[in-house]
């Protein structure tokens, strides 16, 4: 994947995002939000199964597909951080929880289940769905642990800057959380089956990348949202 088509891929998810900020100051609500960031979460567990390469030109990465997915995540807690604050954050992450667990579950459930004579597409399911206990439980420790990060240090940077400087809280809560998330995970699922300091480089790098482009969306969506500060 190039860096052009990783930044189209980023902006039309961020867009999604912006939408729901759209849907937030409409109604006041932040349920859009909420179902949009699980349906990303959620999506997440599947993508994971693909990696794909991307090249900057001068050095290339190599990550999996939920990268671009799974880190636009951390937009839409900011957003929802912002307008309804830490409770309501913290309330969505713990959806996004019980979420993927149902979503392991009854996939567990689907793949055991004897399928008809002549349904010839076990494999892809497999291929598809299953995920190896270690990878799944590293991937709930990680996000669990670094998405209430996230919420955290967003909203202590924006107690300390009384509500001015979005990009610095949006920048700083980002970097860490996404430097966290990547280390946990790639450790907690890896540990001794890959190179672990290669891949941690690669999707911190990938990460951080989609937090930069993020920023301006993070902006259109405080704008739209009409949250008063002084940036």
């Amino acid at each position: 994947m190039t860096v052009s088509l990783a930044i189209f891929w980023i902006i039309i998810v961020s867009l999604f995002g912006v939408l729901g900020a759209w849907y937030a100051r409409r109604y006041n609500r932040p349920d859009a939000l909420i179902a949009l960031y699980v349906t990303l979460v959620v999506f997440s567990n599947i993508a994971v199964s693909k990696t794909i390469a991307f090249d900057f030109g001068f050095i290339q990465f190599f990550a999996p597909a939920t990268v671009l997915i799974f880190s636009v995540t951390f937009l839409l807690t900011d957003i929802v951080n912002e307008r309804f604050g830490k409770k309501e954050t913290e309330r969505m992450i713990l959806i996004a929880l019980f979420s993927q667990i149902a979503l392991i579950c009854f996939s567990y459930l689907v793949l055991k289940a004897r399928g008809a004579p002549f349904f010839q597409n076990q494999s892809a399911f497999e291929a598809l769905l299953s995920n190896a206990p270690r990878i799944v439980i590293a991937s709930l420790i990680s996000f669990f642990i670094s998405e209430n990060v996230d919420a955290y240090l967003f909203h202590w940077f924006r107690t300390l800057t009384g509500g001015k400087h979005l990009w610095m809280r949006n920048v700083f809560s980002y970097i860490p959380a996404m430097l966290l998330d990547s280390v946990l995970f790639i450790t907690l699922a890896f540990y001794g089956v890959m190179p672990i300091i290669p891949l941690i480089i690669g999707l911190s790098a990938i990460k951080w990348f989609v937090g930069i482009v993020d920023i301006p969306f993070m902006y259109l969506s405080r704008a739209i949202l009409n949250v008063e500060s002084k940036t």
